[in-house]
């Protein structure tokens, strides 16, 4: 497999980005690691990426061994100092990623030293966000499905550096099965009896594969487009209508809508909700409070659909629970309409 040329993997590295709900702006030059500004939710921060393509192993190795080979670069690799470094691998044929230790791999001999990686691991990445696999020296390898970019990058040391072998098989479970009850409650239990440190990387692997899952199938059930604008320009956020600060949330598709991030922003501060009709309407409470404070301007973008039926999915099954509108009106203080 050819190597991937440094403009397409940057084409790539920022497509990964945004379908992980950032942006990002390159800062240039020719050399690795690329540098990027990441804008992420309400944080900003440099990201260095070390990454080459991931290849075959070779030679009379496994059928599932794969690597990447760390080429034209000095040891000690890099670090940057103001931000986050990570040491990565790219599969173009399943469009997954590779991540690895940098503590591991940050000094390393003359030469092009290699980094295996299983098949198994880029599979699961691409199934499940996450996969994990254990190498021969205690090493773990993760395969990162690209809509898990950033968040990937914002916890690899955690992963990596705090992690280890025996809670892989652990980490493997809690992502692949969180839809049966019982194995789900095995699984905490088993969680529970982790150190606290190695207890905490198993609950956000958890929650982030559990909000890219719900991402996955709000945004398909919404044929990607805002259920309420229309929009595409792969700028949508899966929000829950019943918010998950309510304690009763789920990640069911049912408690979920396709928005752009105005609107996102928009439904979550309670200025717009949806009705029991499923039309958009404007919270009248929140329209005075920003109108006492001259804070308005902009409401007109709003206001163009206000009454209107949201975009539905085709499928029924896949349509927003009332009972989860009604507990979401309720919870989010919207005043009744008068009939």
């Amino acid at each position: 497999m050819a190597a991937i040329r440094q403009p397409q993997m940057i084409e790539i590295l920022l497509d990964a980005i945004q379908a992980s709900g950032g942006s990002a702006i390159f800062l240039g030059g020719n050399n690795k690691p690329y540098k990027f500004i990441v804008q992420f939710q309400d944080n900003r921060f440099e990201l260095w990426v070390y990454i080459w393509t991931v290849t075959h192993g070779g030679g009379q190795r496994s059928s599932r061994e794969f690597r990447i080979q760390m080429t034209s670069v000095n040891s000690p690799l890099a670090i940057n100092p103001n931000g986050y470094t990570v040491l990565m691998g790219y599969s173009p044929t399943q469009n997954v990623f590779a991540g690895f230790s940098l503590e591991k791999h940050k000094t390393f001999s003359v030469g092009s030293p290699s980094i295996q990686i299983n098949l198994n691991a880029l599979d699961t990445g691409l199934q499940d966000g996450f996969g994990f696999y254990t190498k021969d020296n205690s090493e773990i390898a993760i395969g990162v499905r690209p809509d898990l970019f950033i968040q990937y990058c914002l916890n690899a040391k955690e992963l990596h550096e705090t992690g280890n072998v025996e809670i892989v098989p652990l980490l493997t479970s809690s992502i692949e099965n969180n839809t049966n009850e019982q194995i789900i409650n095995e699984i905490e239990r088993d969680i529970e009896t982790l150190p606290l440190e190695r207890k905490l990387i198993v609950q956000k692997v958890q929650k982030l594969s559990r909000e890219s899952k719900f991402r996955k199938i709000v945004l398909a059930a919404y044929d990607y487009r805002c259920a309420i604008s229309r929009m595409q320009l792969k700028l949508l956020d899966a929000a829950h209508i019943l918010p998950v600060a309510s304690n009763i949330s789920t990640d069911h598709v049912t408690n979920g809508l396709a928005l752009n991030p105005t609107l996102h922003r928009a439904y979550d501060n309670s200025l717009i909700y949806i009705d029991e009709d499923f039309k958009m309407q404007i919270n009248p409470n929140k329209r005075k409070e920003l109108y006492d404070i001259n804070q308005l301007d902009g409401i007109d973008y709003l206001e163009q659909f206000a009454n209107r039926t949201i975009y539905l999915p085709q499928d029924r099954n896949q349509r927003p629970n009332i009972e989860n509108i009604i507990q979401a009106n309720h919870y989010r203080n919207i005043p009744k309409r008068k009939p």
